[in-house]
This record gives C-alpha cells, structure tokens and sequence, in this order.
C-alpha cells in the first residue's frame, strides 16, 4: 500500500488510504487552549519532530449536543479529505454550524467524501464553541488578561493555516472556496470583514447565516450576567473560571439558552464581539469593500424559523407583545406600525415570518447587496423543499435542511428525520442540483449558467424545490420595511 506523507508548516503528517481517498485527520494546527491557555486566543503549535499519524478526527470542543455532554478542551484540529491522485485540486473548507455553540468537524454530516469524489481538496476543521469560545469576560473584574474572540481567532488561525499548507496537499491555492452553514454561514460572513483572513480565499458560500450575530463588549455582558445568575455566581466567583472543569460551565450556559429570549427579545446568543480581529459589523464592512474580489453564493431556507420559535422557550420572539418589546427596547418605536403591518395576514405564521427574515433573509440580502457593490460575481439562493415529513412536524423548509443534499449523505439521522416518506428519486434530484451547483462553483467559479447574478432587492435567485428553477424575486418591500433598523448594536 502506498505510503501519504505530506510535509506541513506545523510537521510531517501521515494519512490513510480509504475507499478510493486519502484521510488526514485530526491534524492539530494550533497549541491546545488548556491551562494558562484557557480563554487565550489561539497560536500556532509547536511543530512536531517525527511523523504525525493523522488516522482519526480530533476531540470535538466542549458542548451540550442532542442532550449529550461532550467535547474536550484540546480540540483544535484540522482534516484533509483528498482524491488519490490530482494536483493543483481546487479547495472546499467547510466550518461547521450550531449557533457558536454546538458543533463539530467530524460529524458525519460534514465529512467530505462526496466532494472528493468530484475531484476537490476538502478541508475542515474544529473551533472553540459556547463558553469557551465566545462568551467575552473581558469587561469583568478579574479577567482583564482574557482574550475575546477567541473562537473566532480559532477559525483565522486555521484558515491561515490550511492557505499555508494547501500545496502541500495537492490543492491550488487560487481556488479556495469556503463555505459553512448557520453559525458557519455567519463565520463565512465574518471572514470577508476580517482582516485577518485577507488572501485566504477566493470564493465563499454562505449558507443561513446569522450576520447579524455580532457584539460590542457591552452588549456581550446582557447574555454573560445570565450566564453568572445560571451558575449561582457573583462577580467574584469568576475566578472559577480558571480552574473548574469547563463542562461545568454548560449549567450556565444552557440557562442563557432558555432565558435570553425573554430579558432580550430578538438578541443572538453570545457570538463574536466587535474587538480588533473584527473591527467593524460585516455588513458593514462588506459594504465599504471588504469582500471585493471573492466570488460569493449566499441564501437561506423559506421557513428557517419554525426551528427556532417555539411555545416556550423559544430561540426568537414567538409573541406581538416581544416583538413590541424588542422594537421598542432598540428605539425603533416609529417603524413598529409597519412592522406589524407587515407581518399580519398570511398563511404562514408571522412570528416564524418575522424571525426568517430578521436573522436570515434580509440580513442576507444586505450582505449580497453590499458584496455587489464591489464584485459582479454575488449570487442568491433560497431552498424551498417542503417535504412530507416537513408538513407533519411542522418544519416545512427549515434551518440546515439543504445539508443533506450539499453532503450527500441519504443516511444521516437528520435526513431520516426531515426526509421521511419522499422518494431515492427525490434525494438524487435535489443533490445532483445542490452539491452539482456548489462542485461547479467551486471549479469554475460559476454555479450554474441559468443562475442569473444577483444586483440588488430585485434579482435572479436559485430556487431548489421539486423544480428547481432561477426565478427573479423582488425583496424591495421587505428590504424598505426593514430598512435600516439596528438591534442590540449598542
């Protein structure tokens, strides 16, 4: 059997011949964030002497997932899926979702086989999540010595990385295509406002983002004093967090899971805040030219919000009595007769209206407008697939349920559950246009030649359903009602 040793910047790495691909896994491309490193952000490792057997994904971080405690704090790895042969491959990163606090590269979900089937370099790769990762304590006595962002540093770092060593791996570092989904597709976002990650890239996929997930420090505190009351802390027991063992932490965490919403309806869970490794909101930045040159697909799904508004405990706001308070709370008061006006009527519920296009579609069209501005090359996509089981739970097309058909993956759990009663036939269609339209892209630079550009609130987009079609979607109005508005920016 033939031996795969690639020399890397961080030390010699050995992979793994697995049905027609070669593995490397687990490649650990910065120091482990443990000890004195806790709350730091990220730096290179220390390169190894010898050959590193890259033969298994790395730790995934520290979470609550599916009602599981799991991770470990040492869990800043790399992964290199590639075909047997080829060189100059073009590059597919993907950066896996969960709101900033769930989620893990080697989920079978994210695993590469499909694309490397077609003929493409896959990478990917773990960041810190949740408490570790992007709860900012820097404001609070006691942790002045904390880094913020560190989660975020992770993601640079990596991507620093893999630009470094693509070569290596047989990749062309001049077609780097980097794509994720939700919290991912919000870090896809953040990476074209980061000057940090400048040349990385050349092309980006940003799949149900949240841009708009983004802090100052003060901000950050609204969600961190819901963190200290879910641990029956004070102030002064955050020296704790040195030295307690970090899935403790989940208490705490899962608290402001259940309480945010309701000391502050519409804000996002704790994610990146505004600090010197991103100095300004993407979307703004992205309008003064941040993104010009990378080629960018970027879109939702029609009804992301039934995952998350719910009875109770609910991730947005599932009342007119919160979307009231959350309008008024962020001095936008004039727009709020507008707003309700907008959003009564309809088939659909408007709470779950209101929550798809405040997080997702109109945050996501401001991103696409802003790109065009700069760069030609923006297109727009929404996935409107409304399967049978979708109708039973109520789901219809929700968050993350292109994934599947991007990945190829018939027999995940997650496919059983939003997939249930439709056809193989179905699977096939819906993939070979997804993942057909994202491996064209990633090739050529183009997705699909009936998918027109996309120009401004009126544009061509991709619509994949039971007939997948490029249709011209005029999102003037929802972009008028919207305007403008800023919430929790303060």
């Amino acid at each position: 059997m033939a031996e795969y040793i690639v020399s890397t910047t961080s030390g010699k790495v050995r992979g793994y011949e697995r049905d027609g691909r070669v593995d490397f896994l687990g490649i650990p491309y910065a120091a482990p964030p443990v000890g004195e490193r806790r709350f730091k952000r990220s730096v290179p490792v220390t390169p190894w002497e010898g050959i590193f057997n890259a033969e298994a994904y790395g730790n995934p971080p520290v979470q609550y997932n599916n009602g599981v405690v799991m991770g470990d704090e040492d869990c800043l790895t790399v992964n290199v899926q590639r075909p047997l042969t080829g060189e100059k491959l073009p590059v597919f990163v993907w950066i896996y979702g969960g709101g900033y606090n769930t989620g893990y590269s080697s989920d079978e979900m994210y695993t590469g086989e499909a694309f490397v089937r077609d003929g493409i370099l896959f990478f990917s790769f773990n960041y810190r999540t949740n408490i570790l990762g992007f709860y900012d304590f820097t404001t609070y006595p006691g942790c002045e010595d904390f880094d913020s962002n560190c989660g975020l540093s992770d993601q640079i770092l990596a991507l620093n990385w893999i630009r470094a060593n693509v070569e290596a791996f047989g990749g062309d570092p001049e077609r780097i295509t980097i794509a994720g989904e939700s919290a991912g597709g919000a870090s896809v976002v953040n990476m074209l406002a980061c000057p940090g990650v400048k040349g990385c890239f050349t092309q980006a996929i940003a799949e149900s983002g949240l841009p708009n997930c983004v802090m100052t420090h003060e901000t950050a505190r609204e969600n961190i004093d819901l963190f200290l009351e879910g641990m029956h802390w004070t102030e002064k027991d955050l020296g704790l967090l040195r030295t307690m063992d970090p899935h403790m932490f989940l208490i705490g965490h899962e608290y402001v899971n259940a309480k945010h919403q309701y000391k502050n309806p519409g804000m996002f869970l704790p994610g990146p805040v505004i600090d010197d490794l991103l100095p300004e909101r993407p979307i703004d930045a992205i309008r003064k030219g941040s993104a010009a040159g990378v080629k960018l697909i970027i879109g939702s799904n029609k009804h992301e919000g039934t995952m998350f508004v719910h009875p109770e405990n609910t991730g947005f706001p599932n009342s007119w009595t919160m979307i009231t308070e959350m309008i008024e709370k962020n001095e936008n008061t004039a727009a709020l007769p507008e707003i309700i006006s907008f959003y009564h009527g309809g088939e659909e519920d408007p709470f779950i209206r209101f929550s798809t296009d405040y997080a997702f579609e109109m945050p996501a069209v401001k991103v696409a407008m802003g790109a065009a501005k700069h760069n030609p090359d923006v297109w727009m996509y929404r996935y409107e697939l409304v399967t049978k089981s979708g109708i039973a739970t109520g789901w219809k097309a929700s968050h993350a349920f292109e994934l599947p058909f991007v990945f190829e993956k018939p027999d995940h759990p997650f496919t059983h559950f939003m997939f249930d009663g439709e056809s193989e036939e179905l699977f096939k269609k819906m993939a070979d246009e997804i993942h057909g339209d994202w491996v064209r892209f990633v090739k050529t630079g183009c997705p699909n030649p009936a998918w027109g550009r996309f120009a401004e609130a009126k544009s061509p987009v991709r619509i994949y359903d039971r007939e997948t079609r490029t249709e011209e979607l005029d999102r003037s109005e929802l972009m008028r009602v919207w305007g403008d508005l800023r919430f929790y920016e303060d």
